[in-house]
């Protein structure tokens, strides 16, 4: 049903890939094109997240020149050691800008430890505190902490706003915890995957209809089938996430584009 009706439903589907970074250099030579094939796949809106002071430039850049493209500004647990209270000003500016609907993406990563915990934790909860300011959706960024991530949410995670578990990829009680806390759950590639995505899968069932968001992550994280063909992910790939969600939840693909394209809007809020 799926592999042989994929033309059809995207004719009907309006897809929203929430989390890409469309700023990276894999996109240098041809940005305009990548755009193309995503509205092409029939992803009309796009969320493209800033790591660190250049890239949520960019990113804000990137959404003020094209339609149905936002932009998210925050520093990446692995830029942490590059985080001041200066940059983070330059950050505030940037989120003024109407186009800018998350703060991230923001959180802990234990596992290459590019920057030092004490840097990673010290701008995490400040990057809390100001989301919560600013009472914009937190996209979050959580590998290896050991409940170290969950810890600080639970004392510091005041965000009226949400946010979302960017490509969720946890255990069953962490998965409790974030529903708990009115956290979205976002859904990458890795659900595509037959080895890496198994346990992501029994978990599905687990997740409401409404607080899921289907994203790429693109450039990385390419989803199969695409995955056999290129190591680049790009957008329009995302409409392979949503249509693996379906087949593994058992539902319609076209409603549930439908409800995933309201709860991103929803979680990003964006009428």
């Amino acid at each position: 049903m799926i592999s042989g009706g994929i033309i059809d439903i995207d004719r009907r589907m309006k897809l929203f890939d929430s989390h890409c970074h469309l700023d990276d250099k894999a996109y240098r030579r041809d940005l305009n094109r990548v755009i193309g094939r995503a509205r092409q796949a029939g992803v009309a809106r796009m969320m493209t997240v800033g790591v660190n002071k250049k890239t949520a430039a960019r990113a804000v850049a990137l959404a003020e020149s094209h339609a149905g493209i936002y932009a998210a500004v925050g520093f990446h647990p692995h830029d942490a050691s590059q985080c001041s209270a200066a940059t983070l000003d330059f950050m505030v500016t940037l989120a003024e800008n109407p186009r800018v609907r998350a703060w991230g993406e923001i959180g802990l990563d234990f596992n290459r430890m590019y920057s030092p915990r004490e840097d990673q934790e010290k701008w995490f909860i400040r990057q809390l505190q100001i989301a919560a300011q600013l009472k914009l959706p937190v996209i979050f960024h959580e590998r290896d902490s050991n409940g170290r991530f969950l810890e600080i949410l639970n004392t510091d995670f005041k965000n009226e706003g949400a946010g979302v578990v960017h490509c969720f990829s946890g255990t069953v009680p962490e998965l409790k915890q974030y529903l708990n806390m009115g956290l979205y759950i976002g859904i990458t590639g890795i659900l595509t995957l037959r080895a890496r995505g198994a346990d992501l899968r029994d978990m599905i069932s687990q997740i409401p209809a409404n607080r899921m968001v289907v994203q790429t992550d693109a450039p990385y994280l390419t989803p199969a089938p695409e995955k056999y063909h290129t190591r680049r992910n790009e957008p329009a790939f995302v409409k392979f996430v949503l249509l693996k969600l379906a087949e593994v939840r058992n539902e319609n693909p076209d409603q549930l584009a439908q409800t995933v394209w309201d709860n991103t809007n929803r979680l990003y809020q964006i009428d």
